[in-house]
């Protein structure tokens, strides 16, 4: 089979406006059937989504994955907790920042890797202030009127 280029099913558009993400990493998702059928459809939020850590091993929690209409009674719950794909040392690491600094770990993007499988970007974020939402509003404004003084002299 030809390797082709990621395939994006949705991207958490809000978290970078509500939050400042520090880092980022990928992991893998244990899905049933349905549920990458519908992904395939392009059918998913991340909306209001967070990851969770459960005895040694995350979870991605509130994703929000349509039922597929076509798996009639073998559909999955759309918003149960998947549990994430990450080596143990990436759990403790990101489990250890989450606990002490006051972090968050939220999903900035769903989407399908070159080889087909469905993965999740993570991101290790920190919850932005309302003032820290306005100057970021603030200097985008600036930086668009700048563009377009330099685009009408042109």
């Amino acid at each position: 089979m030809a390797e082709q280029e990621e395939k994006t099913v949705c991207v958490n558009r809000k978290a970078r406006h509500d939050y400042f993400i520090e880092e980022s990493c990928e992991a893998g998702l244990v899905l049933t059937g349905s549920e990458v059928k519908s992904l395939r459809e392009g059918k998913a939020n991340l909306m209001d989504s967070y990851a969770r850590f459960l005895k040694g091993e995350a979870f991605l929690v509130n994703a929000h994955i349509s039922s597929y209409p076509a798996a009639n009674r073998f559909n999955h719950e759309p918003t149960r907790s998947r549990k994430l794909l990450l080596h143990q040392g990436e759990i403790q690491r990101l489990a250890g920042k989450v606990k002490e600094r006051g972090l968050t770990l939220i999903p900035l993007r769903l989407y399908f890797s070159r080889h087909g499988r469905a993965k999740v970007e993570l991101g290790l974020a920190r919850g932005k202030k309302l003032y820290d939402k306005r100057e970021t509003l603030r200097r985008r404004a600036a930086e668009r009127e700048v563009e377009r003084s330099l685009k009408s002299r042109r």
